[in-house]
């Protein structure tokens, strides 16, 4: 009778349904980081009014965690190849926890956005973790593209709850929905008894061979990298844009039962994208990519040809649907082709490159409609007639791309 040989399955703990909660419950907090407060921004300006720079200075609190998870993502994926996943996912749920309630006890607009700058740092490690734990816990294709699209479904629902929990406890006054961001402590806490740290010996997983570094593999990396950066941007325009399109139809500012359901509507629509890409997911990136930027052209090119409130509507449904497929084609095309030992800064640069292009959303939209002097409507044209020629290109681009970068696998 022989020793099983070294490389054999070594695995014990096999993932399911409770450490997917899990993970897309901590994949959550980034998306509460940005959305949570955006209700008692109006109290925050009025609160500190009388202070200089308080227009560019309020906004930024929102914008500031979006930054640090696109400056800080990478430096958490090299943590997570060198020492593991599972110890800097607690330590970032922890501090995430802390740094994010700090606004509900101090009354100083400097300080609430130095900590809004730690809650972006602890959430790059969040979400580089969670993501890298969901390929490494469930790296079956099948397993891994339903729970990477269930992924998406849980941050984009997740927003809209978020938004709706901000606008009722903010009832209360501006400091009251910080103290929301302790929901992080049980997750964290239910994470320690219920994950652990994936072996780098799994053989059903895939590894860099013995004696060979392991590098970023930006060889096929690089052009991944660029198109999410689109694809945040992209991705993003709907969700922050729409309340002020459905303001531009002529529905009342103040009227947020009307503004909010069709937000609500949108998100739904992203949900339903994300939920269709686990049955659509084998026909890979060459087709999943040019369908999704093309559902968000068509539908940012409706919002604009068709201005009204039922444009609207219609054109954020349609966008929204593409963006729920956008959003895990865009992470499988990356972490599907990384091995076990590079995953985490392949999965840091992703996170690095997507988040840059939600922090670039507002910045870019508000160029596209002051140097032009033209209607946000317009504006939105222009990015879904730019993201129609980004899906053509990557329908004749990518057979090529995946032919050169095959041998990079």
């Amino acid at each position: 009778m022989t020793k099983p040989t070294l490389g054999v399955e070594t695995t014990t703990r096999r993932a399911g349904a409770w450490q997917a909660t899990l993970l897309l419950a901590g994949s959550c907090m980034p998306v509460m980081g940005s959305v949570l407060i955006t209700p008692v921004l109006p109290q925050l300006s009025e609160h500190f009014g009388d202070q200089p720079g308080t227009d560019v200075l309020v906004p930024m609190i929102v914008a500031i965690p979006a930054l640090m998870i696109a400056l800080f993502a990478p430096f958490a994926g090299q943590i997570v190849d060198r020492a593991g996943r599972k110890n800097l996912l607690i330590v970032a749920m922890f501090a995430y926890a802390l740094a994010g309630t700090v606004p509900a006890w101090i009354d100083s607009l400097t300080g609430i956005l130095i900590s809004r700058a730690f809650v972006g740092l602890f959430e790059a490690a969040i979400m580089t973790v969670c993501t890298t734990l969901i390929v490494d816990y469930f790296h079956e294709e099948h397993r891994r593209n339903r729970y990477l699209s269930l992924q998406t479904v849980a941050t984009t629902l997740g927003a809209t709850l978020f938004i709706v929990i901000g606008g009722a406890v903010g009832s209360a006054g501006w400091h009251a929905p910080f103290w929301i961001y302790a929901i992080a402590i049980p997750i964290a806490v239910a994470m320690i008894f219920s994950l652990w740290e994936p072996s780098r010996e799994d053989s059903t997983d895939r590894h860099v061979p013995t004696g060979e570094k392991s590098r970023v593999p930006w060889r096929i990396l690089g052009l991944p990298l660029i198109v999410t950066v689109f694809g945040g941007f992209t991705f993003y325009v709907m969700i922050i844009e729409v309340s002020y399109l459905v303001a531009g139809t002529g529905v009342a500012a103040d009227d947020t039962a009307t503004i909010g359901l069709v937000a609500a509507i949108a998100s739904l629509a992203t949900a339903a994208g994300a939920f269709t890409f686990p049955r659509i997911a084998k026909t890979g990136t060459r087709v999943l990519l040019p369908l999704a930027f093309g559902l968000q052209a068509v539908g940012m090119i409706v919002v604009w040809l068709f201005s009204g409130f039922a444009g609207v509507v219609v054109g954020a449904i349609v966008a929204g649907y593409g963006s729920g497929i956008l959003l895990p084609s865009l992470l499988t095309w990356v972490v599907s082709r990384t091995r076990f030992e590079e995953r985490g800064r392949a999965t840091g640069w992703w996170t690095s490159a997507f988040f840059f292009g939600q922090f670039a959303t507002p910045l870019l939209i508000g160029a596209i409609t002051g140097a032009s002097g033209a209607p946000l409507p317009v504006a939105v044209g222009a990015v879904g007639i730019t993201a129609g020629i980004v899906a053509a290109l990557l329908a004749f681009g990518l057979r090529r791309h995946e032919a050169v970068t095959s041998t990079a696998v």
